[in-house]
């Protein structure tokens, strides 16, 4: 069994990129299903840090958060659906919470930082992107 996990580095990475995508991706659900769930509700008041608009990075946040996601979690155009997340993420950790510390710019990085490394990697052999490229 431990060969099997550990032993095999394609399976074991393939395991950990599918269990990465899945975390991230359904964890960031959370934050964006109430953003489009109650999207009147917070549509004056979401911040416009890009200076686009409320409205438009309200979009934009909920096009990231539960569209891109949702790709990510199917591993579908998955490095191209990580390019929004990425972008959204450098947005809070250098201009939203720009000012604030460390603890509040964790959360983000914790984002942050793993949608760099699938970005790098790829989503692994579980994945609709290897269905797709076979």
């Amino acid at each position: 069994m431990k060969k099997w996990i550990f032993g095999s580095k394609p399976i074991s990475i393939d395991v950990g990129l599918l269990l990465l995508r899945l975390a991230l991706g359904f964890g960031m659900l959370t934050h964006g299903l109430p953003k489009l769930l109650n999207y009147a509700e917070r549509v004056e008041k979401f911040s416009d840090p890009l200076g686009l608009g409320s409205e438009v990075s309200l979009i934009l946040a909920i096009f990231a958060e539960v569209f891109c996601s949702i790709l990510l979690i199917l591993g579908g155009f998955t490095r191209i659906a990580l390019i929004p997340l990425i972008v959204t993420f450098v947005i809070v950790v250098f201009i939203v919470h720009g000012d604030d510390s460390f603890g509040q710019k964790e959360k983000a990085l914790l984002y942050l930082i793993p949608y760099l490394v699938i970005l790098f990697t790829g989503p692994g052999k579980f994945s609709l992107d290897r269905i797709r490229n076979s």
